[in-house]
């Protein structure tokens, strides 16, 4: 079927009540099992839905700009469009991807901290506007290159834990704002508004207090400069969790209302990314090799094994060179399930989880207990859907993962109570009812012809 945009076929599985995303998986694996054992998605994008609802709910008062490079799978932006959010793009490709949805120039910001001049040109040619900035190289380049700009200065904001590493690598200081503004004003740049971004990994919600006493103090600074301000960004580093996003309501609600109060004009947005996504899609993988190696590692946090049991490597047909490429910079955020059934007084080994490609760097999990497992079995990872749909590297050719898009009839009845159905912006959002059935006798499924 036709997808949006050229080469992207896909379509929506609608399951009938009773039939849940472990059925789905079940059928697929059964599937992959006989034609290849490739590795495979399913998302989910009812949670995309469900994820939007609990927005509204929480922090109706900012708008979404969802982070397009954490995942630009056709599907995924297709429904954020027709849900009304707003696109983070840090490239022309994704400016692109979302024009063709039919979103409005002013529903698309650039967020790119180092922007190349054609990057900058298209989106001048193409009535994106509105950018970020953190310093005065990039802001003389703006100013060459799109007379329209109107930008958001980026100030760097730091974990009041003290963590260096999740202090931010972009961003300026309060202090570098005065003169920025003085360039600006000497370019005839407009500056519009403040950006920042608190790192998911920052468990201090209090860090928000200083970024917004700070944001206050550009906005106020700029007012001497004569700039109209707009536009306060606060930034991504939503996890998904709805109590980590009422623990943030919770400490900026009373802020914004004292620093940027409703009837100010200010237009309060932010860039979640994982947040939409990360919990909607699941990964499959196959395990196609296997080593038995001694057991001399004390397994930190799950107790220790006896050291006459044998350890086990198991390697995957999907790694760091695939869908596992955030592995190399970050935390595994997901614990492995195994697929097939196995008792529960079932012994379990120290076991290693390693990508196909041989690599040192290819290791997924170093140190898990699992039962033993068998080349041919599967493995299951939830919270996939971040960062880990990229084109694959050419390192011994491997396959890119195909992705399996559903959603229940329920989902997509509340869809449709909101006001969005395939004849408004979801144009080219193809659904087909489930094909998926349980036997009468197991939890085993078939296909209809």
């Amino acid at each position: 079927m036709k997808g949006f945009i050229e080469d992207a076929n896909y379509s929506v599985g609608l399951l009938d009540e009773g039939t849940h995303l472990g059925n789905v998986i079940d059928n697929y694996v059964y599937e992959h099992t006989l034609t290849g054992k490739n590795a495979f998605f399913v998302g989910d994008l009812g949670k995309i839905v469900k994820k939007h609802s609990q927005w509204q709910n929480v922090v109706a008062q900012i708008k979404p700009f969802y982070t397009v490079k954490c995942n630009s799978a056709p599907a995924v932006l297709e429904i954020l469009a027709a849900l009304g959010t707003g696109f983070a793009c840090s490239s022309k490709n994704e400016m692109a991807l979302v024009q063709e949805l039919g979103v409005s120039p002013e529903n698309i910001i650039d967020i790119s901290p180092c922007k190349q001049s054609s990057q900058i040109k298209y989106a001048a040619k193409t009535g994106v506007n509105i950018m970020s900035c953190d310093n005065e190289i990039e802001l003389k380049k703006i100013a060459r290159n799109h007379p329209n700009a109107k930008l958001l200065l980026h100030i760097a904001t730091e974990d009041i834990s003290g963590d260096e590493e999740s202090n931010m690598k972009f961003g300026t200081t309060l202090k570098n704002c005065r003169h920025l503004l003085e360039c600006a004003k000497e370019l005839d740049v407009q500056i519009v508004g403040v950006k920042f971004h608190v790192s998911s990994s920052c468990k201090e919600p209090q860090v928000y207090i200083h970024a917004l006493s700070d944001a206050r103090c550009v906005f106020d600074m700029a007012g001497e400069f004569g700039f109209k301000m707009t536009i306060l960004d606060i930034g991504g580093g939503f996890t998904g969790s709805e109590f980590q996003l009422q623990e943030v309501n919770h400490v900026i609600s009373p802020l914004l209302d004292v620093y940027f109060p409703e009837g100010s004009g200010i237009k309060v947005i932010s860039e979640p990314g994982s947040y939409y996504v990360s919990s909607a899609f699941t990964l499959a993988v196959n395990i196609i090799a296997k080593k038995v190696v001694e057991n001399d590692v004390v397994s930190s946090g799950v107790g220790k094994t006896g050291s006459n049991e044998p350890a086990f490597m198991y390697y995957m047909n999907d790694g760091v060179y695939g869908s596992f490429a955030s592995k190399l910079s970050e935390n595994l955020n997901t614990i492995p399930e195994v697929h097939k059934k196995y008792k529960k007084d079932a012994p379990l080994f120290t076991s290693s989880l390693w990508g196909p490609s041989c690599d040192e760097l290819d290791q997924i999990v170093e140190n898990c207990l699992l039962p033993e497992l068998n080349v041919g079995d599967w493995l299951i990872f939830d919270n996939m859907g971040a960062d880990t749909l990229h084109e694959p590297s050419a390192f011994n050719d491997f396959q890119r993962p195909t992705i399996y898009y559903m959603m229940s009839f329920s989902d997509w009845y509340e869809m449709q109570d909101a006001g969005i159905t395939s004849d408004t912006m979801m144009k080219n959002f193809f659904f087909v009812p489930s094909c998926i059935q349980l036997s009468q006798d197991d939890s085993s499924f078939s296909t209809e012809a």
